[in-house]
């Protein structure tokens, strides 16, 4: 079992808690008990499709996942055998586990990596004698749990088909009542789709809405993360409102009260305070109008409020899509409503069109949203206090190419202030000296072969992006459907990363949203799997480096610890200097954002002495840091 812990120490001798650079975390839920089963003293519980222990002795709780041993995600049965002394446990890809009390984990892989074109979803398991039997649509599928190996496959016109296997007995009915009591900590449920840091917390929605699948609908879920516990906003809403309450993919937090949020969704916009409803807006009680489908006025089941965003001054700005006459509101922080509808923001028929979201205040003021619908993709910036609206909705590169995107996903603004378009046919960047022109042309980054040609690809060309995140030292987080996450480097040339769930702790392939700790450099990557996180090597920059700002840690640094010294409240792009007593520099090298990493090795590769060390630091222009030291102990 993987046990992750950092101790930090700063120059002014503080602690303070982080996780070591690399290490991986997910945030599953373990809410909806599915199945028990009792292993001596132990209890494995099911739940949420994710599994956990626990000892009836001591009421101690471990919860599994990809981070300690598991093989995958999404375990859709479990199993004990008392004889083998472990559990099976079935993922719904069927990939196989043999998991033991003491946390050992066996994988099984043979099943899952089969190619054949039947079905192979396991629906049932039976235990006898040390076999585990795995019943699926095109056969019965034998394993030896004490070999850990697949020793056998029925069919049905097998002459030795098991028709008659000892059934599982069920602890479920036993225990449940015990396991109810339990709290596993993490969210109450593993549905995220958007998300966004405020303040130290993350906010998450839990879904969204298909216009092509309307009965598709998820239920309305807002979980909040503060660091060590999580907030589930208040539910069943729809006994309150009379409509339902569900695909809510959009939230945001008053500026000036961090109790008072909104979120919208399929149904119209909602307010709540502390967590639990307040007031609700729908066609009754504000201007928000219904969704006008193909000519049919729509009621209050369908007012699709799917952007929202607050500004500076406490204002509310809200997008309303498939409505007639209205897309861009304002809700002023005295609860005045104010129309900002534009022509530009309506199709051929003088309806709002269909996707508008993905809201964003750039370093210059202006809101950017996108309408992310197939047949109408397109990028606006709105200039508020202008009342000036510009459409793109022609994709045109530097080299005079158009491309025709399905979906335009995301935006985000880089450090250097150029705004960056994900869409499902790469990535596209307007530059910052062209923000605010009628025209603008849509970049494409050019990465050299360097294969001994003058040839260059585009960025990520024809790469579904479906999030992005821009981390304290300007590189660029890529989140796409189905290659997982990308990490490239602040002059974009670079690929720093490709996690994937075959390389990784990656949850998923699929990445819906990524959001950024800028204080810790924890990054977080949503999907339909649920949540996970990777400890970065970037934080946002100080504005000053002083000795009340600078952190390193761990210090003093003892024989047992391997991994990276971290180095914290530096300016951007530091210059950053490790040297002797006597002044022999051992490394060097640039922040990443405010943060630095030392391996304690010097330039030759190799570990350096017992001793204390040197921090120079200066800033990116040359200008005096501050200098502390640290304690190397071999």
């Amino acid at each position: 079992m993987k046990r992750l812990l950092a101790i930090v120490f700063t120059l002014c001798y503080c602690y303070l808690a982080t996780a070591q650079v690399g290490t991986w975390r997910n945030y599953l839920a373990y809410h909806d008990v599915q199945q028990i089963c009792k292993a001596d003293n132990e209890l494995f519980v099911l739940a949420s499709n994710d599994l956990y222990q626990y000892n009836i002795n001591d009421a101690s709780i471990t919860t599994y996942d990809k981070v300690n041993g598991l093989s995958d995600t999404r375990i859709t049965h479990i199993a004990w055998n008392q004889k083998a002394k472990r559990l099976i446990a079935i993922y719904d890809n069927s990939n196989i586990d043999l998991i033991e009390p003491d946390g050992d984990i066996i994988n099984i892989s043979a099943l899952y990596n089969k190619s054949i074109t039947e079905d192979k979803t396991v629906t049932d398991i039976s235990i006898d004698d040390v076999y585990a039997y795995l019943t699926t649509s095109f056969a019965i599928i034998k394993v030896n749990m004490l070999k850990a190996e697949i020793s056998e496959t029925y069919t049905k016109n097998h002459p030795e088909y098991p028709y008659d296997l000892k059934p599982y007995q069920d602890d479920y009915d036993k225990y449940i009542a015990t396991v109810s009591t339990l709290n596993p900590n993490g969210p109450a449920y593993n549905r995220f789709y958007e998300s966004k840091f405020i303040g130290d917390k993350l906010y998450t929605t839990g879904g969204y809405f298909l216009p092509a699948m309307p009965d598709n609908a998820l239920p309305g879920t807002i979980q909040v993360f503060d660091g060590n516990d999580w907030t589930l906003y208040q539910e069943q809403i729809n006994e309150i409102t009379g409509y339902p309450y569900v695909d809510i993919c959009c939230v945001d937090v008053d500026p000036h009260d961090p109790e008072h949020v909104f979120a919208g969704g399929r149904c119209g916009l909602y307010e709540f305070k502390n967590g639990q409803l307040i007031t609700y807006y729908n066609k009754d009680n504000s201007p928000l109008m219904g969704a006008n489908d193909r000519g049919t006025l729509l009621g209050n089941d369908y007012v699709l409020v799917l952007g929202i965003l607050f500004d500076s001054k406490g204002s509310l700005w809200v997008l309303n899509s498939l409505a007639e006459g209205v897309s861009l509101l304002e809700l002023t922080s005295d609860h005045q409503w104010i129309s900002h509808h534009h022509t530009e923001l309506e199709d051929e028929k003088g309806i709002t069109i269909p996707g508008l979201s993905k809201m964003m205040f750039d370093s210059h003021g202006l809101l950017w949203f996108v309408n992310n619908f197939w047949n109408i993709p397109a990028l606006f910036c709105y200039d508020t206090n202008q009342d000036v609206i510009l459409k793109y909705d022609q994709i045109v590169n530097q080299d005079n190419t158009k491309y025709s995107p399905y979906h335009i996903n995301c935006i985000a603004e880089d450090k250097e202030g150029n705004i960056w378009i994900g869409t499902d046919v790469g990535p596209f960047m307007i530059q910052e000296n062209e923000i605010g022109q009628t025209t603008v042309t849509f970049y494409q980054v050019k990465v050299p072969r360097n294969d001994g040609t003058n040839y260059a690809d585009y960025l990520f060309n024809n790469v579904d992006i479906s999030s992005m995140a821009i981390d304290g030292a300007n590189r660029k987080w890529f989140g796409t459907n189905g290659a997982g996450v990308f990490l490239i480097s602040s002059d974009n040339m670079e690929q720093e990363e490709n996690f994937t769930t075959e390389n990784s702790n990656l949850l998923y392939n699929n990445i819906s949203s990524i959001s950024i700790n800028q204080q810790s450099g924890e990054v977080f990557f949503l999907s339909d799997n649920g949540l996970c996180s990777y400890q970065s090597n970037a934080i946002a920059p100080s504005q000053e480096m002083t000795k009340d700002h600078i952190s390193v840690y761990p210090n003093p640094v003892t024989p047992d610890y391997t991994g990276l010294v971290t180095i914290t409240g530096l300016t951007y792009d530091a210059d950053v200097k490790i040297t002797t007593a006597t002044g022999a520099i051992v490394a060097e090298g640039r922040s990443n954002g405010g943060m630095f990493n030392w391996d304690c090795r010097n330039k030759q590769g190799k570990r350096v002495a017992s001793g204390v060390y040197m921090i120079i630091t200066a800033t990116s222009d040359g200008k005096k840091g501050t200098v502390g030291k640290i304690a190397v102990i071999n």
